[in-house]
């Protein structure tokens, strides 16, 4: 018979080792898959995780592209990790992404051709506010009705997905595209394009503002009032209330903080790598954000190597399906791997495994 038996202190070594081997069992899974698929497992694997950085042929194309992928990642991952640590779980991330974007781009092509230096703050401050006011939905109907965020929050992203059809198609399409749904291209309006700071490198304002995310919730969790109220009540719902911690104004705090960081990441990836608004904007950041959170342990520097791993999935993906015909879906299907082996192996943390003869009454 095997039961598990609670460690009485999670195991730190575990703790550590999970996520390593989480990914070693995604990539033998994996595996698996593309040979039932047809294809060369151990090419398939390297096409995914080494040619995109080592391969010459593709790497001045891809080594660039891990951090225009990687940057929308860690900044919802880490604003997402705040939530989750306290036990405030939002699930629409995806949402409030394309809710940042559209109050991003609506600033940018309600003042168009207006060329002045502080279009681009006043687009960063309305998509901030954009996934803000989305996510304070969840939030406000929890604390004043008790209603579960994770559901709300997941439906309130097909909600955001018909509105942003509704706005490429609508009051955004761009009344010089010949009738395409989609707004004018913002790359090509250069008080709005966020454009790169480094030539070649992949950087700009976006991935910027996630390294500066990493840092501010790292001094957060580990320097601050809020950050010891944020995890003690993930630990002990009943201790935090004991030691005055107001759960209603954390939820609100903690929605707030990772819609606002969602609603960034989508300004930034529609006034650059998209470019516009159209009815295929998002990408599956705000779903992808969550394992990229469990992944990096709820850790700021965690989610940050992460979401490099993640944003290598994607561009070695796309790389594979184009070399090897290996299908979208295996890919996505290769990517969910991670998070049902790092919650599957998870246990280990909190559990010993024990071996015994079943008892006879």
């Amino acid at each position: 018979m095997i039961r598990l038996e609670k460690r009485p202190q999670p195991s730190r070594i575990w703790t550590v080792a999970t996520p390593v081997l989480a990914v070693a069992l995604t990539m033998v899974a994996g595996g698996l898959m593309f040979a039932a698929l047809g294809k060369d497992p151990v090419v398939a694997i390297r096409t995914i995780f080494w040619d995109p950085l080592f391969n010459e042929q593709f790497a001045s194309y891809s080594r660039p592209q891990l951090l225009v992928k990687a940057g929308p990642l860690i900044l919802i991952a880490t604003g997402l990790s705040l939530g989750f640590r306290a036990g405030i779980w939002n699930i629409g991330a995806e949402g409030q992404y394309i809710m940042g974007a559209l109050a991003g781009a609506g600033v940018a092509l309600a003042l168009y051709p207006l060329d002045a230096w502080f279009l681009f703050p006043l687009m960063v401050l309305a998509g901030a506010l954009g996934g803000w006011a989305w996510a304070m939905i969840p939030a406000i109907l929890k604390t004043r009705f008790r209603t579960n965020e994770i559901l709300v929050s997941l439906l309130l992203v097909y909600v955001a997905e018909q509105v942003l059809a509704a706005m490429a198609l609508g009051l955004m399409k761009n009344p010089e595209g010949g009738g395409f749904p989609g707004s004018r291209n913002l790359q090509h309006y250069p008080a709005a394009a966020n454009t790169e700071l480094i030539a070649g490198t992949g950087m700009h304002w976006g991935v910027a503002a996630a390294f500066i995310a990493v840092i501010a919730a790292y001094v957060m969790l580990t320097r601050h009032m809020l950050g010891f109220q944020i995890r003690l009540a993930g630990q002990s719902p009943r201790a935090a209330r004991f030691a005055g911690v107001n759960p209603n104004a954390l939820v609100l705090i903690c929605l707030g903080l990772s819609g606002a960081l969602a609603g960034l990441a989508g300004m930034f990836e529609v006034s650059g790598p998209a470019g516009r608004v159209n009815i295929g904007f998002n990408q599956g950041y705000g779903f992808t954000a969550i394992i990229v959170a469990f992944l990096g342990r709820l850790h700021p520097v965690g989610i940050l190597l992460a979401g490099l791993l993640m944003a290598l999935t994607y561009i070695g993906g796309e790389l594979a399906q184009f070399m090897l015909g290996i299908p979208a879906a295996a890919i996505q299907a290769f990517q969910g791997m991670l998070l049902f082996f790092l919650l599957g192996v998870d246990v280990l943390s909190n559990y010993h495994i024990r071996l015994g003869r079943r008892r006879v009454a």
